[in-house]
């Protein structure tokens, strides 16, 4: 994870404390430079990381679900280095209140 990335993590744990039914979905999100299947590991590897580190800050694991859509959402072009730049991310989803 990038070390800029704390700050916004701090508020999600923030809004998971105040809101203790809230389940999440956090989806890891690729460019389309490589295969599908390593595309697929990668996002799915990014959204663990930030499931396991919202863990170890004490959010239980059953409200957290990862998961990978490698280059199958993007919101910018792949054809440039600033569009693949916007694609390779994380996003947060409620799946339940």
């Amino acid at each position: 994870m990038k070390s800029e990335s704390f700050t916004e993590l701090e508020n999600v744990i923030k809004f998971l404390v105040d809101n203790s039914t809230v389940r999440l979905e956090i989806s890891g999100h690729t460019d389309n430079v490589g295969s599908l299947r390593a595309n697929t590991k990668l996002s799915q590897d990014r959204a663990q990381s930030v499931v396991n580190y919202l863990v170890s800050k004490g959010i239980a694991v059953s409200r957290l679900e990862a998961k990978g859509y490698a280059f199958s959402q993007p919101l910018g072009t792949n054809d440039t280095s600033d569009g693949r730049a916007q694609n390779r991310r994380v996003e947060f989803k409620i799946l339940s209140k």
